[in-house]
């Protein structure tokens, strides 16, 4: 189901029935995914998202960002609650929030971040969803 801005069909506040569908035996990691989408929407008002069963997608012309609950890391390193949260740059991020950094394709590497927490929705992350939001809109 696609949902823009506004959230709920039905014009109230707080996650539509498709994210909570999405979140059910997960209810903890919740908080994080809507620090995550708050700060999405006031940066990129212009955003839509895409839940499905595995992931939610956050698109404006080409997708920039999607959350997940793919295991990047050994079960054991994960935080709880967690989230992971990927993103396509056109380069591989050297920094430690990276849990794991791939090139599908020469120029485009598909970068995970786990997010244990609200408080990890920074400044610094926003920042590489910006470039990432720049580099899917410069795809033709």
């Amino acid at each position: 189901m696609e949902h823009g801005k506004e959230g709920r069909e039905d014009g109230m506040n707080g996650p539509d029935a498709d994210t909570l569908l999405f979140f059910s035996g997960r209810v903890a990691a919740l908080p994080i995914y809507e620090a995550l989408e708050a700060a999405l929407y006031e940066k990129w008002p212009e955003t839509k998202k895409r839940v499905q069963k595995t992931q939610i997608t956050f698109y404006d012309r080409h997708v920039f960002a999607c959350v997940s609950f793919q295991r990047v890391r050994k079960k054991a390193e994960l935080p709880d609650p967690w989230l992971v949260l990927t993103l396509g740059l056109p380069y591989p991020l050297e920094s430690q929030r990276a849990a794991v950094k791939t090139e599908p394709y020469p120029g485009r590497w598909t970068t995970h971040f786990v997010l244990g927490g609200p408080e990890e929705v920074d400044g610094e992350l926003l920042a590489w969803i910006g470039e990432a939001y720049d580099f899917s809109q410069a795809k033709r």
